[in-house]
């Protein structure tokens, strides 16, 4: 369980990778939070993220869901980290976040939006909360865009940069989607 944030929230920044393992829980979870709260979400996606929205054909889904979408057209571009350095933003939520994503930010290298969002937001004092998909070692279930479930190996080097991902400098790693329900103040839905 994940310590609520001790204020009212009324508005997260929700970046988005290349991830498909998790993004449909992920996706559900923020839609419902959405739903029960009217909490304004705005969503920014990697190159990579848009590519996994449209696979898991979420792609025109989440630009219903969330009128505040945009994606990924350089490091700083959109311009979001002010924002969130300034804490316009309760939080900034990564979730899925793939290995790449994850060694990026453990190893300082801010080089698409989502990492250079993670970095800037990590100099001030808005809360980042992180859902890395290779956090246990072994194998995992993830499922495919068709509903198809398969496993996956975690590899070392992945897992290891997840570890360190969570001892970094206000940074929150998350063990589920539903972690981010414990953020809001929500109870867990049954």
């Amino acid at each position: 369980m994940v310590e609520p944030i001790q204020k009212k929230i009324k508005r997260i920044a929700w970046g988005i990778t290349g991830s498909g393992d998790q993004m449909i829980e992920t996706y559900n979870t923020l839609v419902d939070i959405k739903n029960r709260t009217g909490i304004e979400t705005m969503v920014f996606l990697s190159k990579e993220g848009e590519t996994v929205m449209k696979w898991y054909h979420l792609w025109d889904k989440i630009q219903k869901d969330f009128n505040n979408f945009k994606t990924d057209a350089g490091p700083n571009s959109p311009f979001i980290a002010g924002p969130l350095q300034m804490g316009y933003y309760d939080f900034l939520l990564v979730a899925p976040a793939t290995a790449n994503t994850v060694a990026k930010i453990v190893y300082g290298i801010a080089d698409t939006l989502v990492t250079n969002a993670v970095a800037q937001t990590a100099k001030g004092s808005t809360p980042i909360y992180i859902l890395p998909v290779d956090q246990k070692r072994g194998t995992v279930k993830t499922s495919a865009p068709s509903g198809r479930t398969f496993e996956l190996k975690m590899r070392e080097v992945d897992v290891t940069n997840s570890e360190k991902l969570a001892r970094m400098e206000n940074i929150t790693v998350l063990s589920t989607p539903f972690d981010i329900y414990d953020i809001v103040g929500l109870e867990r839905p049954k």
